[in-house]
């Protein structure tokens, strides 16, 4: 399938719901999911290694942001470890945020907040995002993505990417670097880089 549906607004492939696990040492939980949606008939690689080896959420009554939020496997899990928080789980993709609502609500996760990416209001602040970021938008559309969303991080807070190497993970880590977002790598398997990205300083409160 074209990887260009799974960020269009209503993908034109048809239907075909599925299921898929969401088995982690913490969590454990059935996903609906469907054709259109990233990832539809597996929990990707790169997200589990997120879930796994990711660190915690913050504890508290926090905002936290799940971008690109697909099914809603990263949002759900946000919001299971830490039933507290505000989880904001963002995509352009209509058919994955009826999904990540439908799982939401499935779970019991009366705590995350399904909405398109204009949906967050301008007052929050974020106290931490995770994402598997659509890397194939192309570079520029990747990058104004993040700088958008990282500079509403609250100060002292962090995001949590994971990139796929042979598609530009070390790249992106340089970029962020460059721009005022220390990033580090926090874990490096298989492919995959874990990147944890620091709010600028003197970036919004």
């Amino acid at each position: 399938m074209n990887d260009r549906q799974y960020w269009a607004d209503r993908p034109e492939v048809a239907s075909s719901p599925g299921t898929v696990p969401l088995l982690l040492p913490d969590v454990d939980l059935v996903l609906a999911t469907d054709r259109g949606v990233f990832s539809a008939d597996r929990l990707d690689r790169g997200t589990r290694y997120l879930l796994v080896d990711g660190p915690p959420p913050p504890d508290g009554a926090v905002d936290l942001l799940d971008l690109g939020c697909g099914y809603g496997a990263i949002a759900c899990t946000l919001a299971a470890r830490n039933p507290s928080a505000r989880v904001w789980a963002v995509d352009v993709n209509e058919r994955a945020r009826d999904l990540c609502r439908t799982n939401a609500t499935a779970a019991g996760l009366d705590n995350v907040e399904v909405v398109a990416p204009d949906g967050v209001p301008d007052s929050v602040r974020l106290d931490g995002l995770w994402s598997n970021p659509p890397i194939r938008i192309g570079k520029a559309a990747l990058h104004d993505l993040l700088a958008g969303w990282l500079d509403r991080l609250r100060p002292g807070a962090s995001a949590h990417l994971v990139v796929q190497r042979h598609l530009g993970a070390d790249s992106l880590a340089r970029w962020l670097d460059e721009r005022g977002w220390a990033t580090t790598r926090r874990g490096s398997r298989k492919g995959f880089r874990l990147l944890d990205v620091a709010a600028r300083p003197g970036d919004p409160s």
